[in-house]
């Protein structure tokens, strides 16, 4: 696919000198590495040729073009920030319409839209309900924006990509087996219909990955042997059931902590770091053995932790960990190792020889000097304008599933002691849809947290 930058003169002299005084590595865009050690300059054998492998264009802003109208699905937190995320990626970009839940988080966002944006929505376009959905995907919009908690994501998907609409899916996009291969399918219909689907996994337009995931395909660490992904920190945020919420609306509401709802963070949040490693190597996970607790959670039915061995395609592991409690050890980050050097991106984003010694870093000032836009959320919605603007269809969704299938044998391992493995999963029965979903009174009994093992 040919790359297409824009770039002032006085962006390239700026960058040209910048370059010259540090010794910068040659790439195709302006963002400034720094190279040192022994052995930078030596001969790479790629793991995979330029041009075999998906680079995303990430210019400051899309290119203009004809106006796109969106509509947001789940105007909550992630909601709202996707709605500004997308109008800020360039020129000729609106929302029209709402969907959601609850009127007041509808509402919300819908003043915020006005107050920050100029952006009226009419009363017409604000849709309130679970079958919201329908009714904005219905309407004129060429763009829709899911962002509604994570078990409603594939039927959402499904039903824009059956109407013909260009969609932004926010992480994750299942919580079960009949979520997985209602996506598939999905984004199987969206590639045959020419559709644009970007996802919300932003490290794929975070400059700093990206430019690592060059440097790797072009061999810089050699083959890759195993690695370690993390997602520990504090509790997530909760919501304390309100008197006249109805059960459903309670778990709506604090769904971050529900398992049907979110998936467990192992999915919900720790996606990211699972998604880089299944990005970075190419493979997916053959098996999961894995464990889980929980300690201190306030609401839900999930855990607070969860560590899994998973065994991929080609033989090597990786290890995944995930925390989320008050007052432990913290880390966010990835590491990967190969037969040349090892890449991580705990503290800073760093390629090291077999010695330790750091040969690459990224580097972030200079990200910075050269670029107006470096915020990855906003870029994705500048890669997914550019796509639909320049008619080139891009589908996403089919490789998130991967990470996002990883993520689910990892829970499913934790919460049942037992060895899960891809097959096993992607052809499970497994459907966390409650049998009486409803706004109103709801059997709470199956709303359980897991126990592994057998009884004794």
């Amino acid at each position: 696919m040919k790359k297409e930058n824009n770039i002032s003169r006085r962006t390239f002299l700026k960058n040209s000198a910048f370059a010259g005084a540090l010794g910068t590595v040659g790439v195709s865009s302006p963002i400034l590495l720094s190279s040192c050690g022994r052995n930078s300059g030596s001969k790479l054998k790629p793991l995979k040729e330029p041009g075999a492998y998906y680079i995303p264009d990430l210019t400051d802003a899309a290119p203009d073009g004809k106006e796109l109208k969106a509509g947001v699905i789940g105007c909550g937190g992630r909601g709202s920030g996707a709605a500004f995320d997308f109008l800020n990626a360039g020129n000729g970009l609106t929302i029209t319409a709402l969907a959601d839940t609850f009127q007041d988080r509808l509402d919300s966002l819908a003043d915020s839209l006005k107050k920050d944006k100029g952006i009226d929505i009419p009363k017409d376009k604000r849709f309130v309900g679970l079958d919201a959905y329908k009714h904005l995907i219905d309407s004129d919009v060429d763009v829709v924006i899911l962002t509604a908690p994570p078990f409603f994501r594939p039927e959402h998907f499904r039903y824009a990509t059956e109407k013909g609409k260009h969609s932004f899916l926010e992480k994750p996009i299942f919580v079960d087996a009949v979520g997985y291969r209602t996506v598939m399918a999905a984004a199987k219909q969206a590639a045959a219909k020419n559709l644009c689907v970007i996802t919300g996994t932003q490290r794929h337009h975070q400059r700093s990955y990206v430019e690592s995931y060059k440097k790797i395909m072009e061999g810089a660490i050699g083959e890759i042997t195993g690695g370690n992904v993390y997602w520990n920190q504090d509790r997530l945020w909760y919501r304390t059931r309100e008197a006249g919420w109805s059960d459903a609306e309670w778990m709506i509401r604090d769904w971050v902590n529900w398992k049907w709802l979110s998936g467990d963070h192992i999915i919900e949040q720790h996606v990211h770091n699972i998604d880089v490693f299944t990005w970075f190597s190419g493979l997916k996970p053959l098996s999961a053995v894995g464990f889980g607790s929980r300690q201190r959670r306030v609401t839900g039915d999930q855990y607070d932790s969860f560590s899994v061995d998973f065994v991929m395609e080609n033989g090597i592991h990786l290890h995944s960990m995930c925390r989320q409690i008050n007052g432990c050890a913290g880390n966010v980050s990835e590491f990967i190792q190969g037969t040349r050097g090892s890449w991580s991106t705990h503290g800073e984003t760093v390629i090291k020889d077999l010695a330790g010694n750091v040969v690459w870093k990224y580097d972030g000032k200079a990200e910075a000097d050269a670029y107006k836009q470096t915020n990855a959320y906003v870029l994705e919605h500048v890669n997914l304008v550019a796509h639909i603007r320049s008619n080139r269809p891009i589908e996403q969704a089919s490789q998130l599933a991967v990470s996002n299938m990883a993520g689910l044998m990892g829970r499913e391992s934790a919460y049942t002691g037992a060895k899960i493995t891809w097959e096993q999963m992607t052809a499970s029965p497994l459907d966390y849809t409650p049998a009486d979903l409803n706004l109103g009174a709801m059997n709470m009994k199956p709303f359980t947290v897991p126990v592994p093992g057998a009884n004794d």
